[in-house]
């Protein structure tokens, strides 16, 4: 697996690297933060770990441009402590959050199971299925009626959850642990924004009421029938 470490502090960098390599990853330091798109594009790494203190654009300008190539887990790495710096790296489109100095055997465990959860469950399950939505996890891409649409990490996590319930209820708990592995600083509102957005997309499938929410239950998936009713 192809680690990518976008890092300015080179000492930082280098004992990542050194440390990672232990662990038998192929790692790559960008050393130049205006060619990070390149160096991405020519690596073409599994998981970026991406400090969020980087000269010209900070981090999360980084994620977002990241964001519009690949659904690749990404860790952002900062001496930030803060909560609303962890809740911001969630929405500018984040997997994890680690703060300096870095706990090396945490970073890896966070690793294997970003790594884990990224690429052993699309080999297991590389099509669901639900009353004509077709998911595409390889892909990240959702299907219904001959139109398509690209989802992000987040996304593809919250839609695949559902999707395997069969329009059960499922809690936001359970959703939160699926797309962020229970991480504390995680909150409703973070959730909610992502729920939002996929929404958003649905509508460009005709599949606005596709995703219901219940109080005290959560959010489940809407009859695929019943909303084609609803629209026409």
């Amino acid at each position: 697996m192809r680690i990518l470490i976008i890092e300015d502090d080179q000492v930082i960098a280098r004992l990542l690297k050194d440390y990672l390599i232990q662990w038998h990853y192929e790692v790559e330091i960008v050393t130049d933060s205006d060619r990070i798109l390149d160096n991405f594009q020519a690596f073409e790494p599994h998981l970026i770990l991406l400090d969020v203190n980087l000269p010209h654009y900070n981090g999360y300008y980084w994620c977002q441009e990241i964001r519009q190539l690949s659904q690749l887990p990404i860790i952002f790495i900062s001496s930030r402590d803060e909560a609303i710096d962890k809740v911001l790296a969630m929405q500018m489109g984040g997997d994890d959050f680690i703060t300096k100095p870095i706990e090396l055997p945490v970073l890896v465990a966070k690793i294997q199971a970003l790594l884990r959860r990224s690429y052993d469950f699309k080999l297991s399950s590389p099509l669901l299925t639900y009353q004509g939505l077709e998911l595409k996890a390889t892909r990240s891409q959702l299907t219904y009626q001959d139109q398509s649409l690209n989802l992000t990490k987040t996304e593809l996590q919250i839609i695949q959850t559902l999707i395997k319930a069969q329009g059960d209820w499922v809690s936001r708990e359970q959703l939160i642990e699926a797309c962020w592995l229970g991480q504390d600083y995680i909150d409703d509102n973070t959730l909610a924004v992502n729920i939002h957005r996929l929404r958003k997309k649905l509508a460009q499938l005709g599949l606005d009421g596709l995703i219901q929410t219940k109080k005290g239950m959560g959010y489940g998936l809407a009859s695929v029938e019943d909303e084609d009713e609803s629209i026409f």
